[in-house]
């Protein structure tokens, strides 16, 4: 077991993972983690959590329960994190027994939408205008500078949630009183052509890899299908992954992640915000490339060297909500009956609205290919799942489907 936490030890296979947050980015973590031999432990506000399942301890304790945080951090070699939310006292009171990776530098900077703009912006990265918000005047100076623009809180938002969109001044008000929040930020509402993801991974010893970038397309705000080789040229998707070496060095951040891009429609490429974890757009990596993500994540924070992120096929995943139990217990059977297509459940009891509770992964001879094989399959599951068949156009000189 550990005894020192300066941040260079390296965990060897045999040894314990610990992980805070227990959903499925979780799950599919603890899955890799003991493919390569290592004993996991998380750490989850509740109890038969998705991680939890398939996890060697589940310890179910509230994050400011600090003596059983410091038991937690006790018992295992490493710490690495399922989700950016985890209090950065939590993480601070861990690290007094054993390494976090990523630590409390990456956390606070990715909690706060203001901090993580400010950073993004004070670094020279590309972003969108944006204005800090603590009352219903600043949010009216605000919008004087731009509108349409969305109004976010500060933290804990994702999946739309959290945030109102404003297109008019007289909408104003009543988007403050519906955010209910002594902070926000305001966000110019970019005008975009599509939206991209990078995920990216660093070790202990600052080595880099990324997976070239994903192509992402939403349904109520939340990520409805993902695919990759993505039309992004070859000279955007290098500048891309270049960005994310850069803010995941500027960070030092140990482990994996991704970056969400917008792709505007007067050519500018926006970094829309960071997320220091697995991304749902990264989940075709399993299937798709010689290394996924949640092996990355742990080669990464244990210390190894990182695979190879060379991508295998094209590959498209399309998210399952509780949706798709609308009409009853999901037909599996014919579901699972497409070839080149994979299930993956998370393990979750209740489906409801609008909540993941799984993903289809397809491999085929192109994305778009993919894409429909992987909606084809979720339609199967739940005839009365809508089907987006709307392809983005090709027509733009900087976008090629066999971009690297």
């Amino acid at each position: 077991m550990i005894a020192s936490t300066d941040g260079n030890s390296v965990v060897n296979p045999g040894e314990t993972i610990g992980v805070f947050g227990s959903g499925q980015l979780g799950r599919m973590f603890v899955i890799a983690a003991k493919q390569l031999g290592y004993r996991v432990h998380v750490f989850s506000p509740t109890h038969d959590s998705p991680a939890g399942q398939v996890a060697d301890l589940e310890i179910q304790a509230a994050y400011d329960d600090y003596d059983a945080v410091e038991c937690f951090a006790k018992c295992v070699d490493v710490i690495t994190i399922e989700f950016e939310n985890v209090p950065v006292e939590t993480i601070q009171a861990a690290a007094m027994f054993a390494p976090v990776r990523p630590g409390a530098k990456v956390l606070e900077t990715t909690q706060n939408r203001i901090k993580e703009k400010s950073f993004l912006r004070e670094n020279g990265f590309a972003v969108g205008g944006f204005k800090p918000v603590r009352s219903l005047g600043e949010l009216k100076s605000a919008c004087e500078n731009f509108l349409p623009a969305v109004l976010k809180t500060t933290t804990l938002g994702y999946d739309g949630k959290g945030q109102v969109i404003i297109r008019d001044p007289m909408e104003i008000e009543s988007a403050w009183r519906q955010l209910n929040t002594r902070e926000a930020i305001l966000e110019e509402l970019i005008d975009f052509d599509f939206e991209f993801s990078v995920v990216g991974a660093r070790n202990i010893s600052g080595a880099f890899a990324s997976y070239q970038p994903i192509e992402n397309q939403h349904r109520n705000h939340i990520l409805d299908v993902s695919f990759s080789p993505s039309q992004l040229s070859k000279s955007l998707s290098m500048e891309a992954r270049k960005t994310v070496y850069r803010i995941m060095d500027k960070l030092d951040a140990v482990g994996v992640l991704c970056v969400e891009f917008f792709m505007s429609r007067d050519g500018r490429v926006l970094i829309n915000e960071i997320a220091p974890r697995p991304h749902n757009s990264g989940h075709l990596t399993i299937e798709a490339h010689e290394t996924s993500q949640f092996e990355q994540q742990v080669r990464a924070v244990c210390g190894l060297m990182l695979g190879s992120t060379r991508q295998l096929r094209p590959a498209a995943m399309v998210n399952l909500l509780g949706d798709c139990w609308d009409s009853g217990e999901p037909r599996w059977h014919l579901g699972l009956s497409l070839p080149n297509t994979k299930l993956h459940l998370y393990g979750k009891s209740i489906p409801k609205s609008g909540r993941k509770m799984g993903h289809v992964t397809a491999l085929a001879g192109t994305s778009h290919q993919a894409a429909d094989h992987a909606r084809a399959a979720r339609k199967l599951l739940s005839f009365d799942f809508p089907v987006e068949t709307r392809r983005p156009k090709m027509t733009d000189r900087r976008f090629s489907d066999t971009a690297s």
